[in-house]
Formats: C-alpha cells, structure tokens, sequence
C-alpha cells in the first residue's frame, strides 16, 4: 500500500515527465507491434488499420493508465474544481456575500476557540499534567471559601500521604531586585525545595533547592527565569555561582530554568525559598493560611483523586483530635480539597469562555443557514440546467461530487479569510485584556488555529452540500423542465424550505440578542453598584519594604516620613498608607474573637478583612464615617489599642447597641484584656474582592504600627489627575531610600475597571457577535424575499392584469415577513429563556426571564424584518403585468 501511495505522490509531483513518458511508450509500442506485422508480411497501411482497431484510441489508451495510477481522481478534482471556480466567478454578488459571511462567521469562532484552546483545553506545560493536583482550606460556614494551605499543613502531609509521590507549597510576591540606586521591582515565586519535582520540570543549568536553604539564615540563593537570565545577564552559560541583590540581600544564583518554563499565569522572574521559622509549622499555626500558601501535590499512576481526598480527611481527622480549636475549626465547616490543578485555575473563567463559545457557534449556525438558503435560491435558478444535465446521462454521483466540490472550495475559501479575521480578533481580544485571564497568556495564532480552520472548513463544507445535493435530486426531470419552461413558481416544498431556514435564522439571531441584552444589563448593575469609596482621583501605588533593612520600627518611621512628604506634594489633598488597598487582587480573610460574643447554635465563627491602615487614609480613599471618629497616624503611637470597624461587621455582632467602646481581639480566641482593641469608629462597607461581592463579610481596621505586613499600598487624593502624581510619588520614594521604588501605580478607577475586564470584555463580544447575526438575519430575509419576487414575478403580473391592486400584493409579501417574524420570534423567546437560565452563573441581579430585554429583542427584530422586506414588497407592488406577461 505505501509503496502505491509513493508511486501515486511521484506521478502527481512529476506530472509533465509521467504525461511525456506515457505517450513516448506507447508510440514505443505501437511501432514495435507495427514492425511486427509488416514482418509477418502484412502492408504498413493494413497493420495500421488493424493496431487501431485492437488497441483503440490513444487518448483511452492512456486514460485507463491515469486510472491505473489513481490520477483520474485527482484530474476530475481539479476539473470540478476549475468548473465550480467558474461558477463562483459568474456570481460575484453571491460569492462575495458569501464569503464574507463564512469569513466573519469563521474569524469569531477561531478568535473564542483561540482563548477556549489556551485557558481550557491546552493540559499545563508539564509532564503528565492531568495527575497535578491542588490542596486548600475552606470554611464556608465562616465565610471563607478559600484559604489557601499553611507551613504546618505542608510539613505534617509531605511524606504522609500514600496518594501523592510529592507535595509541596509556594507563594507569590515581588522582590526588589538590583543594586543601590538602580533597583526595580520584580514578580517572584517562593516555593518549597520539592516545587520542582513535583511540576517534574527543574532548572536546565545548575539545581533546585535544597532542604537546608529553607530557613531565614539559610535561604540565600535564587533559581532565574529564562527570561530573566537573558535580560539580566546576557544568558551568560557562567551565571551559575554569581550573585544577585533581592531586598539588598545577595544571593546566589543556583539554577536557570528551560524557556517554557512557566507555572499557570505566573510572570514571576526569580524564583526563591520558601523559608520558615521553627514556630511556624507549629500545630497551633495549622488554620493560619490566609491564602497567602498554596499547595500542589502529583498523584501516583495508580491513585485517584478521590484516594487522595480521603486520606487528607482521614489525616485531618486524626490531626483534629488533640486539636484546642477542633470544635471552632469543625462548626466553621473546616476541609481541604484536593481538585485538580488546570481545572481549579480557570475554574472562575470558564462558565464565561464556555457561553462566548456558545455564542460564536450560534453565530455560525446562522452564517450556515443563510449560506443554505443563498445556495438554495442559487439552485433554483439552475433546475432546468441540471434538469438537462440529468437527461443527457449525468449520475446522481455526479452531481453531487459537483455540488461537494462547489460548497468546500467556497468554505476552504472563506477559511482562509477567517484565519485573517480571526488573527485580527486575537489583536482586539489583547485590547480587551484578555491576557490578563487565567492563562491568557498563552493565547496565540498558530498551527492549530490554521489545522482547526481547514477542518473546520471541509465540515462545513459538506454541510452545505447535503441540503443543496438533496434539492437538486429530489426534482422530477419532467417537472423540473416544464416548470422552468413556463417561469412558474418554485416548487412548495422549497419554499417551505427556505422559509423555515429563515424562521431558524430569526430564532437563532433572536436568542443571540437577548443574551447579549441580558449580559449588558449585568454589566450596567455591576457598574452601578457602589464600592463604598469615592474612586475618583485616586492614586495608589504599592511599595515593598525588605525585612533585612526594615524591622517593624524602622517600617513604621518610613511610612510616617513618606506621609509628611507626600502631604506637601502640589496637589494632594490627603495621603495614606493600608497593607491591603480594595480591588488589589487579593481578598484573605483572618478571624477575630468579639468581647462577649457567644456563638449561637449553629453559628460558626467568622472571617473577617483585616487592615493595617496609617496616615490619613480613611479621608484618601472616602470612606464615608457612620460614628465615632477615624484612625489617625498617633494611634500607631500610643499604647492604647483602637480600631475601627464598618458597617457590616458592626450590624453583625451589635445589631442592637453601637459599636463605639465595643472590644475585640486580632485572633481566633480572647488574649489579655491589654491585648483588646477599643471600637472608636463605624465606617461605610467597602467592596474588597470586586463589585459582585454580595456576602457583607465585615472589615477591621487597625492602626499600621498593630498589622504591619511585607509591603504597603499608598494612597493619594489629589486635585490632579492621579496618573499625573506617578513620578512625583516615584522620586519622593526615592529621597527616603533611592533603593525602593513604587510598583503598580495605577488610579483607583483603573482597579475597577480591571476587575471588570471578565464581564465588560464578553458583554461588548455578545453585543458584537449580535449585530453581526442581525446583519445576517436581515440580508437572508431580503435574499429569500427577493427571490419570492422574481419567481412569482409572472404570477403577479396576471394578477394585476385581472384587477390585482399594488397595495394588496403589498400586503401579501409583508404579511408573509410577518409570519416569517412570528415563527422566529417564538422560538427564539423559548431558547433566549433556556439560554437566560445556561447564562445564570454570570449574570448579576438579572432574572433569566427579564421581559424589557426579551421586548427589546423582539422589536428590534421586528423592525429588522419590516426593513429586510420593505425592498422586495415596494418591488411586487410595482410589477408591471405588459412586462412580466412578455417575459420567458
């Protein structure tokens, strides 16, 4: 078989010496059999005469060789190929439309599969990803979904569980990175010396880390990016062993890991040890996650993820035993989940890449019946033509091979149009901020897209073809030409036909409408809602200060410097400084124990946001104060513990008394009564996660000195445009330590609507993918319209010669739109409500079945078809019965 296949593949890439040597043979042969009889003793002439009638005509001769090799196939390939381009050329109306259409309609899907293929379906870039598992904390009774793990989690299951071959943690952050004076802030990782054995994918020079690197007097080393290591050091092959300044500490570097090295959606560039003190693994730190540790583990070929999730129950269990806090931990619904790691990162996106995708395939099921009923109208116009064709002994093979041929170079044709749009759409897709989407990084134009293209393509192809081949088969000879010989009227069940594809085609355009409608109304009440702050003229910026050259003293003295600097700045109308500013991406939570509270049956204690807030800040971000009175930058000072709550945490544990001189603690369980914090103020409710935040989780604030973390975010109300602020803020930074810079500087606004980019992006792609299946809607509706026209052109002419008046053939043509809209509009109503209630999970405060909307739809579809069928309606009412009468 291959050595055939090999024969063919030379014929086919040598056709001119194959065609040259065919003929040269049998002329060869000719004259040799010609010799033989004229030896025999037969004349030159007689012989000739008698080879002729024994071997037949050359030109058979040879076309039973090419049938031999298998050429014919591809000979009469490429004859209907050239006639179908002949055809397609005869029609250049119908072709551009149609591929302008096949063009859009491919171009939108290979734009959404592109971001489908890169998020959903691509496994991870690492060996046997499927078996990559991650393990986190919830405690969904108090509010918190996710908590990511904890150092003692890590370190009781490493080794302990049967299911894993390895365990281990890891942490993002940024570093500042550099020497004095030209420092910059760089996206990091913090991961356990087994990371990298259990991604199963290390470092390509040099190793990975070691057990003894993991403690803050040990941890002195660093493993590069490719890219860094390009960038930093000239991918210098000696970088092994030379040191790099990280918070003014150097470090050795150990490692450069391989170039597709990268781990989810993480930039990081530098990857360090996870270091830990002794008192960290203690089990009293075992709920002290705060989402900040992350934990990923690989199954053994043999286990499965339930395995898994039963022994780490199995060993929480057993660990909750001797557990002080087991009752609160179990009443706070306490477990660790093991999922799957690929699915659990793009678990959020995917219900809205899954209802783009929906979209686009709606989308081109609408191109695919308006393409249908254009081809149909096309065949009719030929039904005396293939009628003849028929009669004088072409097959049904035939004409169907013809029809295939026709409708996929149309589609292969239009495919390649729509690898342009679609690289065109993966442009727009960046301006949308699509790469900022879990994995979005990895969204490309490639191979792939061009191999589902082309597949996608020949599909549909065939598609077209099966309905166009049956109408051209199921006509009786007979019929077809005795129609065509009078210009009657279209047969009924082609009409019936095209009409119902037109009903399909109103219904589809009509779902795809409201869900757009349905998704825009969403995104106004997200847009709407309240973040609990004045958002505008807002400038933050996020500043990491080293523990090496910053203990708890020295960070607080920094940040009262850094807020009487950037007070006198031109324009600043208040400064502060929070370890957590709103809409940062991150959404911990941690608990805290409320002076005489007492848990009611089935209440389980709850998390809570927790800030350390400094300078004016309440005033810099306005926040709106309900009682009492603000922190201000003396209560970091004074020995006396205050703090401040809001609103939702206040109604929640007072619901009945103010909270102003209530106490609590910054823990799980009461401290010393010296260790308390007093209530001095209630502030508004702010939005911490994003704008769909419905659950009123409660917030405290304490005073910065109380809560100081690894880094801060400044804020800055200004007079001025906040971008504008950038580098003043960046150089007075400076003037305090030229060795820190201040990252992220973006304006409050800019966060939101970030936060945004998952909802604003597919809302404005519905509403375009909309537009595009109204156009289609509307351009199929005048085609079939049309068309109605021109065949019963005849018709109407004797109608109106009998005494027909315009404005009644008028009302025919719209009454049939109407009944046309009608049809559409009724399905389209029952799969908009199946579609409202699919699209549930990414709708905010809209009801499935939201009725403006569903009449919105409905007129604008109304108004679309009265348009599409004004045209042809004006044209029948205008027929004149002298002319159609003396026409065919």
């Amino acid at each position: 078989m291959f050595k055939r296949l090999g024969s063919l593949f030379r014929v086919l890439t040598r056709r001119r010496e194959f065609e040259d040597g065919m003929s040269e043979e049998l002329r060869f042969h000719i004259e040799q059999w010609t010799d033989d009889l004229v030896r025999s003793g037969m004349s030159r002439g007689k012989a000739a005469r008698l080879i002729r009638m024994e071997l037949g005509s050359p030109t058979n001769v040879k076309a039973d060789c090419r049938e031999a090799f298998g050429v014919h196939l591809f000979d009469e390939l490429r004859r209907e190929l050239t006639y179908a381009a002949r055809l397609l050329r005869k029609t250049p109306g119908f072709t551009a439309t149609a591929l302008l259409t096949l063009a859009v309609c491919f171009g939108a899907n290979l734009t959404i599969f592109a971001v489908i293929d890169s998020v959903l379906l691509r496994p991870l870039p690492f060996p046997e990803p499927g078996r990559l598992v991650t393990i986190f904390n919830t405690y969904p009774k108090a509010g918190v979904d996710r908590d990511g793990s904890s150092l003692t989690n890590y370190y009781e299951r490493r080794g302990h569980i049967s299911a894993f071959t390895s365990i281990a943690i890891y942490g993002y952050g940024t570093e500042i990175i550099g020497e004095p004076g030209s420092t910059e802030r760089e996206p990091t990782m913090r991961v356990s010396p087994d990371f990298f054995s259990t991604l199963r994918l290390g470092p390509v020079i040099g190793r990975t880390f070691a057990e003894e690197e993991t403690t803050s007097e040990t941890n002195h080393v660093a493993i590069l990016s490719d890219t860094f290591w390009r960038q930093r050091y000239n991918a210098d092959p000696n970088v092994i062993g030379r040191q790099i300044r990280v918070n003014s500490v150097p470090r050795t570097v150990i490692g450069v890991l391989p170039p597709a090295f990268r781990f989810l959606s993480s930039d990081a560039r530098l990857f360090l040890p996870l270091a830990s003190r002794p008192e960290d693994r203690l089990p009293s730190r075992r709920h002290a996650g705060g989402n900040v540790i992350q934990m990923i583990g690989r199954l053994r070929s043999d286990a499965t993820l339930a395995q898994a999730q039963s022994q780490i129950d199995a060993q929480n269990a057993t660990l909750e035993v001797d557990d002080p806090q087991a009752k609160m931990i179990a009443d706070a619904g306490f477990r660790s989940l093991v999922v799957p790691l690929h699915a659990d990162h793009v678990a959020a996106i995917r219900p809205t890449l899954l209802l783009l995708e929906a979209g686009v395939l709606v989308l081109l099921l609408i191109g695919a019946v308006n393409l249908v009923n254009l081809l149909l109208i096309r065949a009719s116009g030929r039904v005396k033509e293939l009628a003849v064709r028929q009669a004088l002994g072409a097959s049904h093979g035939y004409l169907v091979s013809e029809t295939l041929v026709e409708t996929t170079l149309l589609t292969l044709v239009g495919g390649l149009l729509g690898l342009a749009v679609g690289a065109g759409g993966i442009r727009l897709l960046e301006a949308l901020g699509y790469d900022r989407l879990p994995l979005g990084g990895r969204i490309a134009f490639d191979i792939r897209l061009a191999l589902v293209a082309l597949a996608g393509a020949i599909v549909m192809g065939i598609v077209l073809a099966a309905p166009i081949a049956w109408f051209n088969l199921r006509r009786h000879l007979g019929n077809a030409l005795q129609s065509e010989s009078r210009g009657g009227t279209s047969g009924r069940t082609a009409q019936i036909l095209r009409h119902g594809f037109i009903v399909a085609q109103i219904a589809l355009a009509f779902i795809l409408l409201a869900g757009a409608g349905l998704l825009g109304l969403s995104l106004q009440r997200v847009t709407a809602v309240s973040p609990g702050f004045q958002s505008d003229h807002i400038l933050t910026g996020q500043i990491l200060l080293p523990w090496a050259t910053y203990p708890d003293a020295a960070r607080l003295t920094f940040v009262e410097n850094l807020m009487d600097k950037v007070g006198h700045m031109p324009g600043v109308l208040a400064a502060g400084v929070v370890d957590n500013v709103p809409f940062s991406g991150k959404s911990g939570k941690s608990a805290a124990t409320v002076n005489g509270h007492i848990l009611r049956p089935g209440e389980s204690a709850r998390g809570h946001y927790s800030y350390g807030v400094g300078g004016d800040y309440f005033r810099a971000m306005g926040f709106s104060l309900r009682a009492g009175r603000f922190l201000t930058a003396d209560d970091s000072r004074r020995s006396e513990r205050v703090c401040v709550v809001d609103e939702d945490f206040a109604r929640y544990y007072w619901p009945n008394a103010s909270a102003i001189g209530q106490r609590l603690w910054d823990e799980s369980t009461a401290g010393k009564d010296a260790e308390a914090f007093t209530v001095v103020g209630v502030v508004g409710g702010v939005k911490q996660a994003g704008l769909t935040e419905d659950e009123a989780q409660g917030a405290i604030y304490y005073p910065y000195a109380f809560r100081i973390g690894d880094s801060v975010f400044v804020a800055v109300r200004t007079s001025l445009p906040p971008e504008s602020l950038g580098l003043a803020l960046q150089k007075v930074v400076r003037q305090i330590d030229s060795d820190i810079p201040v990252n992220d500087l973006r304006s409050m606004e800019t966060r939101i609507a970030d936060s945004l980019v998952a909802r604003r992006s597919p809302t404005l792609l519905a509403g375009l993918f909309s537009g595009i299946a109204l156009l289609l809607t509307a351009i199929g509706t005048y085609g079939v319209l049309s068309y109605a026209v021109a065949q019963r052109r005849r018709e109407i002419g004797v109608r109106m010669a009998l005494g027909a008046q315009p404005a009644r053939i008028r009302r025919q043509f719209l009454s049939l739109s109407l009944r046309l809209l009608a049809g559409g509009t009724l399905l389209g109503l029952i799969g908009a409500w199946q579609a409202g209630r699919a699209m549930g999970t990414v709708l905010f405060h809209v009801q499935p079945l939201n009725l403006p909307i569903l009449a919105g739809a409905a007129c604008v579809m109304g108004i679309l078809c009265f348009a599409a069928c004004l045209l042809p309606s004006q044209r029948a009412a205008r027929v004149s019965p002298m002319e159609a009468l003396t026409e065919g």
